[in-house]
């Protein structure tokens, strides 16, 4: 019965959505994470009477046919780039991008990644990295005696040196956005990755055309939304129900048939 096969297919389809809301949810406090959404594709139909095939001699045709489905398959997991809460630390190196933007991150392997998650640490050489160490592009180092950190709308680092009057601009942070940034590719801790599908970055000054600006003293909260998410879960978990109860009934069939004599 092509029942069994249809329903066991929209199981699947709804196991991957369960695991995609629960990973949002559970990425509910994350800096800067994006949530994702599964989309579904029908699968190939058969033809029991195919459309638009003549029905008679006259060349009348089938207005409608018969055409049954098989199923469905995932087809994507896309990810919705719309811009988090903006949380204020008031920490001088929490950084946040109002606005479209990633910063630049230099991994180990000499890799550029790229985060919207603004919580930056000073490294023992007094260059600004992230919670893992990683250095921020391009390196800010911040000088020796440093009181106050000031970093403004244009994403230009000033530092107040002890001793001196008038403070200094020590850095410029820059931004990279993409033709499409539902394209790259996440890597865990906070970090994207370009790809073919995401397009060459374009780099650039906070505030300049098509750049956000940056925000010191404040995080971008996830913009996972927990009444949407725990409506979908809901949602994801009745139709994996309803599935579940046509492999049921199509079983039933089949043993009402196994059973005549």
């Amino acid at each position: 019965m092509r029942s069994l096969a249809s329903a066991a297919s929209g199981m699947q389809a709804q196991q991957t959505n369960i695991e995609v809301i629960s990973n949002n949810i559970a990425n509910l406090n994350t800096t800067g994470f994006k949530r994702q959404r599964g989309e579904f594709q029908d699968l190939l139909y058969q033809d029991q009477r195919r459309v638009g095939a003549a029905s008679s001699a006259q060349n009348t045709i089938v207005p409608t046919g018969i055409q049954l489905g098989v199923g469905v398959r995932t087809a994507s997991v896309y990810r919705i780039v719309e811009q988090g809460n903006l949380q204020h630390t008031q920490s001088n190196l929490d950084i946040a991008i109002n606005g479209r933007g990633y910063f630049q991150i230099t991994l180990p392997n000499g890799q550029t990644a790229y985060t919207r998650a603004g919580s930056f640490n000073l490294s023992p050489q007094s260059q600004i990295v992230t919670q893992d160490g990683y250095t921020l592009q391009p390196g800010l180092t911040i000088p020796q005696n440093t009181i106050n950190i000031a970093i403004n709308t244009a994403g230009q680092v000033i530092a107040t040196i002890d001793g001196q009057i008038q403070p200094q601009t020590v850095g410029q942070i820059e931004l990279a956005v993409f033709p499409n940034e539902s394209g790259l590719q996440g890597v865990g801790a906070n970090n994207y990755l370009e790809t073919a599908a995401s397009g060459a970055p374009t780099t650039g000054n906070p505030e300049a055309t098509g750049f956000g600006k940056t925000l010191q003293g404040f995080l971008e909260t996830s913009n996972v939304n927990p009444v949407t998410e725990i409506t979908n879960l809901i949602t994801a978990q009745r139709a994996y129900e309803m599935n579940s109860k046509a492999i049921t009934t199509s079983d039933e069939m089949l043993q009402v048939v196994s059973q005549l004599k």
